[in-house]
């Protein structure tokens, strides 16, 4: 994709000829869905409605965010709330793999509901070439099930249309930046949101604490950035794994678990580097988590691994 100008035109025309009724459209904030949202809504107008869905997995203060980012980018939405649906889906699964397709799943019936709602049957979605590379098929390996792509249930009653199927993630930001969408460079959130940062069983409580890490992990390291401290990374975030540590908090001996920060340089997420933070970025980091969640999390620990080997995301 060489000129966004005449991708987006091309895409418009393809959505018109794609989409003759009515249409619900994927939209999470993130820059994919928010790009297939504009086009939907250039394309179709009124005849195209964008659906956030809150899952109940989304980072601290994401659905105010999302209202500001959607208003700033003259997007129309509807916010559904749907975090039991979502909790109830993921009770008791630990496999990364499982919670991919569970949440799939999930947001299906959600827009199934919907798009019934609506009076439509299709749904346009902001999915982009690294999300079916990566979730395999023909001859290609899974490296993990996107829940946009593995994740789609065999009995969806929806057809899928995906305007940015060939693109890649820097594509997509020209055209971001193309349509005027502002933050055009944020970085990226999964679908799945929290759910794949909370590694093993998903609860409320699991929950809440990475929310609470991630929070802290974004604000220091856009404290760093405006301090100059560090370059704007491609994405930063916190991890909470499902191990049992020892720590202390006063005279007291306590097992708590543990956070890893995740900080990464890319330019379209097939692969990325680690980045070196200065010792009194994580020393804040640090310092600051164990703090807010005392007793609960009691270890952080920093990933310098690079993708590959490693994927950015942990699960």
């Amino acid at each position: 994709m060489n000129d966004p100008a005449a991708f987006v035109e091309e895409a418009i025309r393809r959505l018109r000829a794609d989409v003759t009724g009515r249409t619900i459209v994927a939209a999470s904030g993130g820059i994919d869905s928010t790009v297939a949202a504009l086009l939907a809504h250039q394309a179709l107008g009124e005849r195209a409605r964008a659906i956030f869905v809150d899952t109940g997995m989304l980072r601290a203060g994401e659905v105010e965010q999302v209202a500001g980012f959607f208003a700033a980018s003259h997007l129309p939405y509807q916010l559904v709330p749907a975090a039991d649906v979502f909790f109830e889906a993921l009770a008791g699964v630990a496999d990364p793999e499982e919670k991919r397709r569970r949440i799939g799943a999930a947001f299906v019936r959600v827009f199934e509901t919907e798009a019934d709602k609506f009076h439509c049957d299709r749904l346009i979605q902001g999915t982009i070439a690294p999300d079916w590379i990566e979730s395999g098929g023909a001859l290609r390996d899974t490296i993990k099930t996107h829940h946009n792509v593995g994740g789609i249930p065999k009995d969806m009653r929806l057809t899928l249309v995906e305007p940015l199927r060939d693109l890649y993630k820097d594509e997509v930001r020209a055209v971001a930046r193309h349509l005027g969408v502002p933050e055009a460079e944020r970085q990226p959130f999964p679908g799945p949101g929290l759910a794949v940062r909370v590694n093993g069983p998903i609860t409320r409580e699991r929950v809440e604490r990475v929310r609470v890490a991630n929070a802290i992990v974004e604000e220091e390291v856009q404290r760093a950035v405006a301090a100059k401290e560090i370059a704007r990374p491609w994405q930063y975030f916190a991890v909470l794994l499902p191990v049992r540590t020892v720590g202390v908090t006063g005279d007291n001996r306590v097992h708590g678990e543990a956070v890893v920060v995740r900080v990464v340089e890319s330019v379209d997420a097939m692969t990325a580097t680690a980045m070196a933070l200065p010792r009194p970025v994580l020393s804040r980091m640090s310092e600051r988590i164990t703090r807010a969640l005392a007793g609960a999390v009691v270890r952080v620990l920093y990933d310098v691994t690079d993708k590959p080997p490693a994927t950015i995301e942990w699960e």
